[in-house]
């Protein structure tokens, strides 16, 4: 088993652009390395007697006639650390050996300074969780708002990494978890010292201000300081677990540290990218079901949430309980409800399986929308309860568009098939009207506004969410103001989000650094590409590439372990191509939609097999938790896919690691996962 003799393994290799790939170096270079771990390197160990407070021991690296070294405390501790620092092609080996002398609880933690690099010229990146210092984030979730050193449990992160980018030479170092993940224990309390319950692979890694310098702060089991996320919003004390080592036992862990160079912090994010990439190289998931399969699952929701009013009918598929899944009185056009990207798909499923019942469901939502779903402003009603008979008073630029975006989808099939709706297309006329109107002059679009289009958030991350709809209408109408207004929005994202690499508040139930602004962004450089030619689609086809590893970073290349009892690790769930969410909702979901298409185009048009292969791991990740007869995977109906997929120690509100939210939202997940599943529609639509 990897639990036994404890190898800690550091590796500082020296590469040269491309995909990291390691290259010789001369032994001089090696030698400077070596003397460099072992001079920049300190450890410390913790020791807890159970009902006591545990000691801290400081660790002296002492070096050995025959080059070993040994790790020594200045006190007697019952455990034995020997190891050896190893030149090797391009990087230095550290092995430490720890063994127990007798019973004892403990947690290792090493420290190696980052090239001497002043912590005030650093950013910081743990892969879907902190992005150069958080400060999109508030103070309520980790932050530099709260502190400039943090570390963090590895099963938060999409790769277990940290990595600190100097922006004054453009050097960077990262430590890497290379081991196996076998297994979690339950932690018996939130914060504070904690006895781990059992065995567990799961350690820490970070960063941390020592005395003015960066430095990579990694060990094992797992500790979180100066806080740990416990929930939305809510940061606890601090906690540190300990592992039990019997007499004679030990446990093996591995890390690799590296040092590079990078042209800047995007390309830094895409060099460590392709390098965790190839270290974890994540397979796609086998026995999941068939895309035929999976859809006829998926269209249930639609039979089952269909909702028909006096007002407007609509799939039920927002804040509902996993264990009933019953409709209720909510209706959202976008985000989290995506009603009338439900209403086409069901329709163009409809045609496709000769399904009356289904072609039936979805012209009535759209009817029904064209009735009654406009405000006398020309905005789509994007929220609605009807149980309280009360519509949403402020608007989103991302609701909207996400509404105008179903609208086009529907209108160029309906026509593909010789059905022509002036109703609608002038409704859709006048929506887009309104996003010209709003517009800002530097080409962003506010987040959100009221009734009367006065900004209520000006904020610009949601901006690339109108680009799509922009280029479709400009496609479909044969409209260069449409064209014009989504170039705008093109020129903003390059200067603000993606020149930056600050990607923001595209969700909307959070103001944090998240997935979803870098995917959007990719994506509506995609379809910028797709609407332009010659030198002019070279520039966004790289503005794609270049954002598009801002989403990679989100998703897992790993797969993280669970303890017994959890609900996620007892059905057998892997956490390779699912994505986390953001800082502040630090859960895994099925949100791709259209990125799986981008990630396979990107690798036609700039030869990075590595992206196509990716998605092909997201494509069949995300289709595990499909619910259907004998094997519903903890939700209540058929086809209702979940949402909330709470795989690390945090949870939305309910039930923490393991489990899901008691509330969640198929709304979305259906139309994500069916999207993913008919590959290249934006290309078929933006053919002549």
């Amino acid at each position: 088993m990897r639990y036994l003799g404890l190898i800690v393994v550091c590796v500082f290799l020296i590469s040269c652009g491309g995909h990291e790939n390691s290259s010789a170096v001369s032994l001089s270079v090696e030698d400077g390395l070596r003397a460099s771990v072992v001079n920049s390197s300190s450890a410390e160990i913790q020791l807890k007697v159970p009902g006591n407070d545990a000691e801290t021991y400081h660790l002296e690296i002492n070096e050995l006639k025959d080059g070993s070294v040994e790790l020594v405390s200045g006190v007697n501790i019952p455990l034995d650390i020997l190891g050896s620092y190893e030149s090797t092609n391009g990087g230095v080996l550290l092995s430490l050996t720890l063994t127990a002398s007798e019973t004892v609880f403990f947690n290792f933690k090493h420290k190696v300074e980052a090239g001497a690099f002043a912590h005030e010229d650093c950013q910081f990146y743990m892969p879907g969780f902190w992005y150069r210092r958080n400060l999109r984030s508030p103070k309520e979730a980790p932050s530099f708002h709260t502190s400039d050193s943090w570390l963090v449990r590895e099963d938060r992160l999409s790769t277990p990494l940290t990595g600190i980018f100097n922006e004054k030479t453009n050097q960077y170092y990262t430590v890497l978890r290379k081991d196996e993940f076998l297994t979690d224990a339950y932690t018996p309390h939130t914060h504070g010292e904690n006895i781990l319950s059992g065995p567990s692979s799961i350690g820490f890694t970070g960063f941390e201000n020592v005395n003015g310098l960066a430095n990579l702060s990694f060990g094992f089991p797992h500790r979180e300081e100066p806080k740990t996320y416990l929930r939305k919003l809510t940061l606890d004390p601090p906690v540190i677990a300990f592992h039990k080592l019997e007499k004679g036992e030990s446990l093996q862990l591995v890390w690799e540290i590296r040092q590079s160079s990078a042209n800047d912090f995007s390309d830094f994010v895409a060099k460590t990218w392709h390098y965790s990439y190839h270290t974890f190289t994540p397979k796609p998931v086998s026995d999941v079901a068939s895309v035929e399969k999976v859809k006829e699952v998926l269209s249930n929701f639609w039979k089952e949430s269909f909702v028909e009013t006096d007002d407007l009918n609509y799939f039920s598929g927002i804040h509902l309980l996993t264990d009933e899944c019953k409709s209720n009185g909510s209706a959202e056009i976008g985000f989290i409800g995506r009603v009338l990207l439900n209403a086409f798909f069901a329709i163009e499923y409809a045609y496709e399986t000769n399904n009356s019942d289904l072609k039936e469901i979805g012209y009535k939502v759209f009817e029904s929308y064209l009735k009654k779903g406009f405000n006398p402003t020309g905005l789509l009603r994007e929220y609605v309860e009807h149980d309280f008979v009360a519509d949403e008073k402020i608007f989103s630029i991302r609701r909207q568009s996400e509404g105008a975006y179903a609208i086009l989808h529907f209108l160029k099939y309906e026509q593909e098939q010789g059905r022509q709706h002036p109703e609608w297309e002038a409704k859709l006329k006048g929506l887009l009207d309104n996003f010209i109107k709003i517009q800002n002059s530097d080409g962003s679009f506010p987040r959100k506004f009221d009734l009367n289009l006065n900004i209520t958030d000006v904020s610009g991350g949601s901006t690339p969410s109108a680009t799509l709809p922009l280029l479709m209408a400009a496609h479909y109408f044969k409209d260069k103001g449409y064209l014009e207004s989504a170039k705008r929005t093109g020129d903003y994202l390059e200067r603000e989000l993606i020149s930056k690499a600050d990607y923001f508040s595209s969700t909307l139930d959070a103001n944090c650094e998240d997935k979803e602004a870098s995917l959007y962004a990719s994506t509506a450089m995609y379809y910028l590409a797709l609407s332009t030619t010659g030198s002019e689609q070279q520039q966004y086809i790289q503005l794609a590439k270049r954002s598009a590893y801002f989403a990679l970073s989100w998703y897992y290349l790993w797969d993280v372990p669970f303890a017994q009892g959890q609900m996620l690790g007892d059905i057998g769930l892997k956490s390779r191509g699912w994505g986390n969410v953001s800082v502040e909702n630090n859960h895994i979901d099925v949100f791709i939609f259209e990125f799986a298409d981008v990630l396979t185009w990107l690798d036609r048009e700039t030869n990075e097999p590595d992206l196509s292969a990716f998605s092909e791991v997201i494509q069949t990740s995300m289709m595990q938790l499909l619910p259907y007869p004998g094997h519903m995977s903890g939700v209540a109906k058929v086809g209702y896919y979940p949402e909330v997929v709470q795989h690390t120690n945090w949870d939305y509100g309910k039930n923490g690691k393991g489990f899901y939210n008691d509330l969640f939202a198929p709304g979305w997940t259906i139309p994500s996962l069916w999207e993913m599943l008919t590959p290249q529609r934006a290309e078929r639509f933006f053919e002549e």
